[in-house]
């Protein structure tokens, strides 16, 4: 998927929500344990409830990881039905790797080309040759760590050196990397006073945007500051919109959630073309 196809589907659809695929077996509906794969069948649920609703799934790679063999097979036929009967979503796997050379090839072709996902999230703490194997791949997208929405951001994201805050730094060196067109970035929600300064030194590239909704962060605050003309923000939520419920109508309640923030994107994608 391009840049251009991701902002047609987030004009077609009034919204520049990505619901997160943090499936945890202990939290899904308990009728759903009756499933052969209960982990995917809870995931076709959310993903024919919300489908029209979002631009992209992020399935943090973790949740199914933790399952073994099962867990992998649940992510692969996850990602298939979204690809095959959703093609529009624009997919993540939130894998955050970060290795060098050969190693970071490796992880690129299990994401993009066995598991076809559109994009992938990537630590940059080793520097160019951890990032740049996955830049290799024509029409995929790196997700560069930035500034993240967790309380321990502080310890090394927001430190000085030479007078510039070290995630500033990533910023501006990742735009000399080969094929920065194919970078979007990840800033936390709960860090939207620091867009503006963000969106300085890139500003176009999409931002992933994780903590709305549970983690406290402000929809309004983060467009406020972050977005562009042709939106260049992708909001996720994931707890908040897939545990929404435990019964038997958890898709409908899910619905439901993301209905509300997609109205709320809605409202800001107006404002953006009232100015223009």
């Amino acid at each position: 998927m391009s840049t251009d196809e991701l902002v047609f589907q987030i004009r077609k659809k009034n919204s520049f929500l990505c619901i997160g695929l943090d499936t945890d077996p202990e939290r899904i509906p308990p009728h759903l344990l009756e499933e052969p794969d209960p982990v995917f069948a809870f995931n076709k649920a959310i993903v024919d409830a919300t489908h029209h609703l979002c631009v992209a799934y992020k399935p943090n790679t973790a949740f199914y990881e933790a399952n073994g063999i099962k867990g992998w097979e649940s992510l692969s036929k996850t990602i298939n039905y979204i690809n095959a009967h959703y093609p529009e979503i624009f997919t993540i796997a939130d894998a955050k790797r970060g290795d060098i050379g050969n190693t970071a090839t490796m992880y690129a072709k299990a994401f993009f080309e066995d598991l076809k996902f559109d994009s992938v999230t990537v630590a940059p703490y080793m520097g160019r040759d951890s990032v740049e194997p996955f830049l290799n791949f024509k029409d995929k997208f790196t997700i560069l760590l930035a500034l993240t929405s967790n309380p321990g951001a502080f310890d090394f994201q927001t430190m000085q050196f030479d007078g510039k805050e070290l995630y500033m730094q990533v910023l501006e060196t990742a735009l000399t990397y080969k094929n920065p067109d194919q970078l979007m970035f990840v800033v936390g929600a709960t860090k939207a006073e620091f867009l503006k300064e963000i969106r300085r030194i890139v500003p176009k590239n999409f931002l992933l945007v994780p903590g709305v909704g549970a983690q406290g962060g402000s929809l309004e605050e983060v467009c406020k500051h972050g977005i562009t003309d042709d939106i260049g923000l992708l909001i996720n939520s994931s707890r908040g919109i897939i545990y929404a419920s435990r019964d038997k109508d958890f898709a409908q309640a899910a619905s439901a959630q993301a209905t509300l923030l997609q109205q709320a994107m809605a409202s800001e994608i107006k404002k953006i073309q009232s100015r223009a």
